[in-house]
């Protein structure tokens, strides 16, 4: 009789251990997801004021630049895209496209000496700017995040706990060639009072 009882102690701490040991490893992982997506919701904040300030900007500009209907195309698809996306994934392969995108409106800006004096067109590029450093300081953070989350979720005995609940791990934003490539349009030139320097555009249409 003794035996048994002491049987059924043994067991009872047993599971209580071994049900510890999953709700802690499970808490574990709500906390690691719920970071991922806190930071997210950071970027994704930037990415929309992106959007809604370079949806102004090709409105101050598109008057003045009539044949240049290409590159406000491939504007109002990568916003159109952004607002459609619904998963991170989506909505960072939608801002990779707005990166591309913003690289073809600066450099065909840059042709047009006239608009950039324009002080709304100056206001909205400072605005872009500020956006930009704002984007690639949460993004930084976010990618910090999702590293450590999905070194998480995939290191063992984690792994065997994040497959059993369904934690996959989280996508990282990162930057494309063409964002690298993306030219820094500056206007000291212009408020300085000097002429502003007019590159042309890398495979497109000179004016």
């Amino acid at each position: 009789m003794r035996g048994a009882v002491i049987a059924v102690i043994v067991l009872a701490v047993l599971i209580l251990g071994l049900g510890g040991c999953v709700a802690g490893n499970y808490n574990q992982l709500v906390r690691g997801k719920t970071e991922v997506d806190t930071r997210w919701a950071q970027v994704e904040n930037q990415l929309k004021r992106r959007a809604d300030l370079i949806g102004n900007l090709v409105n101050a500009v598109k008057g003045g630049m009539i044949q240049e209907q290409e590159v406000f195309g491939r504007i109002a698809d990568a916003r159109s895209a952004m607002a459609g996306a619904r998963t991170p994934a989506q909505s960072i392969q939608a801002a990779q496209g707005m990166d591309s995108a913003i690289g073809r409106l600066l450099v065909v800006i840059e042709n047009y000496p006239q608009l950039k004096s324009e002080e709304s067109v100056q206001q909205l590029m400072d605005e872009i700017a500020g956006t930009e450093n704002r984007l690639a300081t949460e993004r930084m953070r976010y990618n910090d995040t999702v590293k450590e989350y999905n070194v998480l979720v995939r290191s063992f005995p984690m792994n065997l706990f994040a497959g059993f609940f369904h934690y996959e791990p989280a996508q990282l934003y990162q930057a494309t060639e063409a964002e690298h490539a993306t030219p820094k349009v500056d206007f000291s030139d212009v408020r300085g009072g000097a002429a502003p320097a007019t590159p042309a555009p890398a495979g497109g249409t000179t004016k």
